[in-house]
């Protein structure tokens, strides 16, 4: 199943998509979720009740897709998770997972555009799987990791690189307003039984610049919950960025960074595809 928030010009509706048309949960179940996170907070018994809707419908089209969680609790990011990402890097290749916060006010929707910071041009680009926590849990075990997600989505962990590598603490490059954008919904993990085997791609105004595979991440998925739940309670709706593949603009000689104009497109096997255009910040 494919879920989504999104408005038909009023308030953020809850979703269904299915091909060319969304089912509103919301006018057809009112009182069943307030927003994603108390939906994913309710799925065991609201499932069985969501899947029955089968209208009213609006056409995929017609209206705004949102973030498909508004306020995420957590966004947590994982660096250096490709091995030619980490090449291109020049860095070392990573013993232990390295992780960063992107910011809520960085959410941004699958179709919105970026923002170019008024204080730096090193805006670069990073297509990312983005994992969707479905229930509670502290020191989950990798072998049971996969009964805590929801789902997924694609993301882009947008980047301004000055920033970001001013300091060993990467956050506040990760964390400008428009940052995360992601969706363009959720995929529910049950349609998606392996999230280690997604071709992954980006393009910037229709050049392909990078282009693998999730089996190629070097910590994968099920280690990723498992390592950070040993530090803190990952709860539903927290977002996990899992990594970016190597073709990043900062990486090219010469760079290649992003323009007011460029329109970045990110893909994921079975999960869709974002499209941000870059605007300048006002």
């Amino acid at each position: 199943m494919r879920v989504c928030t999104f408005t038909a010009g009023g308030p953020p509706q809850l979703g269904i998509v299915k091909g060319d048309e969304i089912l509103s949960i919301s006018a057809a179940e009112p009182a069943l979720a307030v927003d994603m996170i108390d939906l994913i907070s309710q799925w065991v018994d609201l499932e069985s009740v969501v899947r029955e809707i089968d209208r009213p419908s609006f056409q995929l089209g017609s209206v705004r897709l949102l973030p498909p969680i508004l306020r995420p609790g957590k966004i947590l990011a994982i660096g250096l998770n490709y091995a030619d990402h980490v090449a291109e890097s020049g860095m070392a290749y990573p013993d232990k997972q390295t992780w960063f916060c992107k910011q809520a006010t960085s959410v941004n929707g699958p179709l919105d555009p970026i923002l170019l910071p008024k204080v730096s041009s090193a805006l670069d680009y990073e297509v990312e799987l983005v994992v969707v926590i479905g229930k509670r849990g502290r020191h989950i075990t990798p072998e049971r990791a996969r009964e805590y997600i929801f789902g997924y989505c694609v993301g882009n962990d947008v980047s301004v690189r000055d920033y970001q590598l001013a300091t060993s603490q990467w956050m506040l490059g990760k964390s400008f307003d428009t940052h995360a954008p992601f969706g363009p919904w959720i995929t529910t993990s049950d349609e998606v039984p392996d999230p280690h085997a997604l071709e992954i791609g980006c393009s910037v105004n229709g050049e392909e610049r990078q282009h693998s595979n999730t089996k190629n991440l070097i910590f994968g998925v099920w280690d990723q919950v498992a390592h950070l739940s040993q530090v803190m309670t990952l709860e539903p709706g927290d977002l996990l960025f899992t990594g970016t593949s190597g073709g990043v603009g900062w990486a090219m000689t010469p760079p290649r960074l992003l323009k007011v104009g460029d329109t970045v497109k990110c893909t994921i096997e079975k999960l869709g595809s974002i499209e941000n255009s870059v605007i300048q910040e006002k």
